[in-house]
């Protein structure tokens, strides 16, 4: 892997006092949001460590979601898009991102996925300046063929991968991983799909399906602590990892790749 940082800045929101009214179908119990923050602030000082710049917005009580700030935009190397998101309740989240990311992509506030389409950006893996479009409960196949559009008359290239009927998939990257390179890290239910054809799939070991919620960045990928084998897997390929606790955010439904905007 390249010495030189891919991601310079990050833009992140802490969880507010209304997350624990968030969005959930993990079952996993109400969050702690005493630990949450602590995770979280721990999260952000390792983006600092891998060299990144964070912008931290404040919270939004109005949006109890607000803290997965990664399903509100997709950033290129070539622009951003903002996203409309699936789950009607976090759409007005989106507003203030825009804004937020003015200042470095001038056409933020007016590039957007529009109505009937939905599209949550947890559900979109960019690859090596390819990108993996999930169709889920969050993002419609309106959505996908939108960003599918604006990527390809931004150069790049896309495949969509329907996961709707894959069980414990919120988003597509709650599954799949850009490991940097050809290589990508997917739970069984992906590593077979004909879009992840040519590329080397990496598989979290039985039971450590959720560790597949990574990523990479400049070098090192960030992964949820409590998987092991999955750990053990990535050091072996020659990845350096950085385990980050992110029990109160598998809680609800969220994991590494949410909790920032990489740029």
């Amino acid at each position: 892997m390249s010495s030189v940082p891919r991601f310079t800045r990050a833009l992140v929101r802490p969880p507010g006092d209304s997350f624990t009214a968030g969005l959930t179908t993990a079952g996993l119990g109400a969050p702690d949001l005493a630990l949450a923050r602590v995770q979280h602030a721990a999260y952000v000082r390792a983006l600092e460590t891998c060299g990144l710049m964070v912008t931290r917005l404040p919270a939004d009580e109005a949006y109890p979601d607000a803290t997965f700030v990664e399903d509100t935009a997709l950033l290129t190397a070539r622009g951003a898009l903002l996203t409309r998101p699936g789950a009607e309740s976090r759409r007005g989240e989106v507003a203030a991102v825009g804004r937020a990311l003015a200042e470095f992509f001038p056409t933020a506030e007016t590039e957007a996925v529009r109505a009937p389409g939905t599209l949550d950006a947890g559900d979109v893996c960019e690859a090596n300046g390819h990108f993996f479009i999930g169709v889920s409960e969050r993002t419609n196949a309106d959505g996908a063929a939108q960003l599918a559009a604006w990527l390809a008359g931004h150069g790049f290239t896309s495949a969509a991968v329907d996961i709707r009927a894959m069980p414990g998939l919120l988003h597509l990257k709650s599954g799949l991983a850009h490991l940097g390179g050809r290589r990508l890290l997917a739970v069984p239910a992906l590593a077979a799909h004909p879009a992840l054809a040519g590329w080397e799939v990496l598989r979290p070991p039985s039971g450590e399906d959720s560790a597949a919620n990574c990523v990479l960045v400049n070098g090192t990928v960030l992964a949820p602590a409590g998987f092991p084998q999955t750990a053990a897997a990535l050091r072996a390929a020659g990845l350096r990892v950085s385990e980050l606790d992110m029990s109160e955010f598998r809680k609800m439904d969220g994991g590494l790749s949410c909790l920032s905007l990489r740029w």
